[in-house]
């Protein structure tokens, strides 16, 4: 080959190459994700829903550069919705049922997303509340996530918190990766500081990143709120006329002024880290690949303003289940555009996989749809389809007890409480026409029977689907102890099977189901609530056989340890009670350990 031929082949090889090194730089890398979920906030608590009080500017202003799913539904409570959202499948399919008492654990078999991004080489962190089940197999760090700063049960102030940490929103005791840590400052502050470190360090390592924020406000209590803000709202007016009554459901007369001005003061706090996270992604430049999403986990948490819809939380009407779904992410979805068609909580799964560039496992099957079509505007060849929500108080679920049905223009439900393990007289069904009646202000069961009749037989078929997922599908999960996973594991009454008295009060009585991974002596540390007087403490095991032991307990103790207690590998029901004067109650926590 001629000299001159060999200088021009190579230069044009070199073009060729160039061009490709081009065309891959050029290309979009995979995005990174953040998705936030409040807790207990409402879906008119933004300004951009038409609440004419709350300050919101920073979601408003995301809401505004967002496409928006404007029908999206979750469950009317939180841990459902939350094991929906993690692995695009309906609740009950993933033992997850309620809220306490062992039935919001989730079974650890299931798939999450943070799994599938972790797989396909994102990194993963969680900071907020999980709710999924504190204790291992079924923690966030063993369900796919990195990095985990989380606090303990469905919120802080409740049984689950650790003794040192009780009822802290300002400087909580949370758990980093499993290992109980102090913080400082505001629970929701913490979240996002701790969240804005990870996002800087996976930008200097050029890895994609998920970042989870499920902030546990405004959920209650509501003793413990950011001061500046409550200031601003404690002596701001918000007697219900304040807001828009001019259709759909009235708000009542009474409120409670002090408690909305506390709400409001945590859903700004959450609105001004959202303001933050924006600042350090466009600091970064990483605002056109990152994809943000924001929603809530349920109705608000108090009847307040929710657009003229009917209900709240834990109610079936539109106030209970309907949320906002903003989804920014500037450099692929044009802002502003609005889908009106239904999507619930288990499509974030899909849409999230097909976004990422992630993968199914072939043996995981989907109740959710991508919803990355109709957020870029083809929803031309969506076919219609029926989205199910059901959720009540109980050991499991009951047919037609507190459901709801939803097609793009019905909606079938049954209101029958979700503070009940089952429902008393006929199966009163209600039915509206959401496109002509989208407040529920008119039940047409009455004027269309044949579609009552469809969407009934929709609902049951479904019922009996999820019902079917395992052999024993709606049995808890069991808690391993003597794993090298978690050393101790600590026993709250969040996840107890309670037996006796009101679920979480001083005279209740309940134990634990378990799986002891290595037979072994074990050490059971126990606290309680300060004995009145001489008390015996009662520990029984019920396994392959049943063991009994006793302890004394002094006046005003709180605590006590049996320190050899032999358990053998296999399934176990661990139960600890305190015998006082007649009286039996159960213990608030025990440590479970391998003995020294």
């Amino acid at each position: 080959m001629p000299l001159m031929t060999r200088i021009v082949s190579f230069l044009g090889a070199c073009v060729c190459l160039a061009a490709s090194v081009l065309e891959a730089d050029d290309a979009p890398s995979r995005p990174n994700v953040v998705l936030i979920i409040a807790d207990d906030m409402g879906y008119g608590d933004l300004g951009i829903m038409g609440n004419p009080v709350i300050q919101t500017p920073n979601l408003d202003a995301m809401a505004r550069r967002s496409a928006w799913m404007t029908q999206f539904y979750v469950s009317p409570v939180c841990a459902p919705t939350r094991a929906c959202l993690m692995t695009g499948r309906y609740n009950y399919r993933t033992r997850c049922i309620d809220t306490y008492i062992g039935r919001a654990m989730m079974e650890p078999a299931e798939v999450t997303i943070a799994e599938m991004l972790r797989d396909s080489g994102y990194a993963t962190a969680i900071f907020g509340k999980w709710h999924l089940g504190d204790c291992y197999p079924m923690r966030a760090i063993d369900q796919g996530f990195d990095e985990a700063l989380v606090h303990r049960g469905g919120g802080i102030g409740q049984p689950s918190d650790p003794p040192e940490g009780e009822d802290q929103y300002t400087d909580p005791v949370l758990f980093r990766n499993g290992v109980k840590e102090p913080q400082k400052g505001y629970c929701t502050d913490v979240y996002y500081d701790n969240a804005l470190d990870f996002i800087d360090r996976m930008h200097r390592a050029g890895r994609p990143f998920f970042v989870y924020l499920p902030d546990n406000c405004p959920h209650s209590p509501f003793h413990d709120v950011p001061d500046g803000l409550y200031a601003m709202y404690r002596n701001e007016p918000m007697d219900n006329s304040r807001f828009p009554q001019d259709k759909g459901h009235p708000l009542p007369r009474e409120h409670d002024q002090d408690k909305r001005a506390r709400i409001y003061a945590m859903i700004s706090n959450i609105d001004r880290n959202v303001g933050r996270l924006f600042d350090r992604l466009e600091a970064l430049s990483l605002t056109d690949n990152t994809m943000v999403l924001f929603m809530v986990d349920n109705g608000p948490n108090t009847r307040r303003y929710v657009a003229g819809m009917k209900g709240a939380k834990a109610q079936v009407y539109e106030g209970g289940i309907r949320s906002p779904l903003f989804v920014h992410w500037p450099g692929v979805l044009d802002a502003d555009r609005r889908c009106q068609t239904i999507a619930a909580h288990i499509d974030i799964v899909p849409t999230l996989v097909d976004a990422c560039d992630a993968k199914i496992p072939a043996q995981v099957k989907l109740d959710g749809r991508n919803l990355l079509p109709l957020l870029q505007g083809g929803d031309g060849a969506w076919p219609d389809r029926t989205l199910f929500i059901q959720a009540h108080r109980g050991n499991q679920p009951v047919l037609y007890h507190n459901f709801a049905a939803r097609s793009q223009r019905w909606k079938l439900l049954h209101a029958s409480g979700f503070g009940r393990e089952s429902f008393r007289g006929p199966v009163a069904l209600e039915l509206y026409d959401m496109r002509n009646d989208p407040l529920e202000t008119t039940d047409v069961a009455a004027h269309h029977p044949d579609v009552v009749r469809r969407m009934r037989e929709a609902y049951e078929a479904w019922f009996a689907d999820v019902g079917g997922t395992r052999p024993d599908n709606f049995a808890p999960p069991r808690i391993r102890v003597g794993t090298s996973h978690e050393p101790v594991t600590v026993l709250t009454r969040q996840d107890w099977r309670h037996t006796v008295g009101r679920p979480w009060s001083r005279q209740s009585q309940g134990h634990w189901l378990l799986h002891v991974t290595t037979s072994d002596d074990y050490r059971v540390a126990c606290r309680f609530s300060p004995a009145r007087r001489q008390t015996v403490a009662e520990l029984r095991v019920d396994g392959d056989t049943t063991l009994r032991l006793q302890t004394p307990i002094s006046p005003d103790a709180s605590k006590c340890v049996f320190e050899s207690v032999p358990l053998r590998e296999g399934p176990a029901r661990l139960e600890v009670t305190l015998r006082e004067a007649g009286d039996v109650r159960g213990i608030h926590q025990a440590d479970v350990s391998r003995a020294k």
